[in-house]
């Protein structure tokens, strides 16, 4: 098989068909930034990088079966100015139109974000597909919701694999920051009584083929940390990631709980509750069970995990987004933990891409 990727970036694409198994004949990478490149050389010395599409002749390539990418989003996204086509690096979009029609591959990917429908109908009218809709959380720790636009036949959403945050922390990284209790809404720390999330049907969200997946869960806000409210979110290990971005500094990294465990387990067979008093009054408050379980699902709230004024924050780590990613823990990343950062944030989903190339055919 003879792959184009466009975009490139740390070659999540090489990772996915690796993954499944299929041959790859030639990979080329159409790829700018000197990280990117770098870390791709370092596992996939054979990619032959082609350099900046705007510049490629596509007459010296072979025939190509597959061309995927994922064109710049800053134009489209709702975390932008939404500048759409008038922002020129979602132009690059229509590189990718030129190489389908040009080269016409048996098979075509392309990802992109949540948008605006009359910028998702433009795409669509282009691409001459409707796009599948898949939020990563259904397969990894990270909510992650994307478009995917492609040509291959019989791709269904994949199954809710139950991964949350606390799968995938590599335990505790002596960084421990203050968190301020939130008070918010019902995911979110109450202060008056500290009342406890139960894991409710609002911490869930239509999606999977069984209807629902699990959802980033704040539950308290960065006491140390300057700027938009976003950048101090901190999330319980027991809900996904939110999305990992570029992040670039400025503390945008995904935040977790960390610290001692209190509140109700077991020693010695017998179950230990914490009560705090407020106003004389025994409270239920928000625990991190020690069994490494949610609990259970209902409506009720009750019966989740407390969280005492000792408990601390802590970025993810760089490992923690490679598996946020699902990228292999032994994936070289021979750059600084900022570009690791920037380009796991720029990245795809490893298992959604796998999921979606698994139905071509041979």
């Amino acid at each position: 098989m003879n792959v184009l990727s466009l975009f490139d970036g740390m070659s999540c694409g090489r990772i996915a068909l690796d993954r499944l198994g299929i041959k790859v004949d030639n990979y080329y990478a159409s790829e700018i930034d000197k990280y990117a490149i770098e870390v791709s050389k370092a596992n996939y010395p054979e990619i032959i990088q082609v350099g900046d599409i705007t510049k490629l002749d596509l007459s010296t390539l072979p025939k190509i079966d597959l061309i995927m990418g994922g064109s710049p989003c800053q134009g489209f996204s709702f975390a932008g100015k939404q500048l759409a086509f008038d922002d020129p690096r979602s132009m690059l979009f229509f590189e990718f139109v030129k190489c389908v029609e040009t080269l016409k591959p048996k098979y075509f990917l392309l990802e992109n974000v949540r948008m605006k429908k009359e910028y998702l109908d433009v795409i669509s009218e282009y691409m001459g597909v409707e796009p599948l809709f898949i939020n990563s959380s259904l397969v990894s720790a990270q909510s992650r919701q994307r478009y995917y636009w492609t040509n291959i036949p019989n791709v269904e959403l994949p199954q809710e694999r139950g991964i949350v945050l606390r799968d995938i922390l590599e335990g505790d990284t002596g960084e421990h920051k203050p968190v301020k209790r939130t008070e918010r809404n019902a995911r979110h720390l109450k202060k008056l009584g500290d009342k406890s999330l139960c894991m409710t049907a609002t911490m869930y969200k239509g999606a999977g083929n069984n209807g629902m997946t699990l959802v980033p869960q704040q539950i308290g806000t960065a006491v140390d940390v300057n700027g938009h409210d976003i950048l101090k979110r901190v999330y319980s290990p027991d809900g996904k990631s939110p999305t990992v971005n570029t992040c670039q500094g400025g503390n945008r990294e995904p935040k977790v709980i960390c610290g001692r465990y209190v509140g109700r387990y077991k020693v010695d067979g017998v179950r230990q509750d914490h009560k705090g008093s407020i106003a004389g009054k025994s409270t239920q408050m928000l625990e991190l069970r020690r069994d490494d379980k949610t609990n259970n699902i209902s409506t009720v709230q009750k019966d989740n995990v407390l969280v005492k004024d000792d408990v601390y924050w802590r970025k993810l780590t760089p490992l923690e987004c490679m598996r946020l990613q699902t990228v292999q823990d032994d994936y070289l990343m021979p750059v600084s933990n900022t570009q690791k950062y920037k380009l796991l944030g720029n990245g795809w989903t490893i298992e959604v891409i796998a999921h979606i190339l698994k139905n071509m055919e041979a």
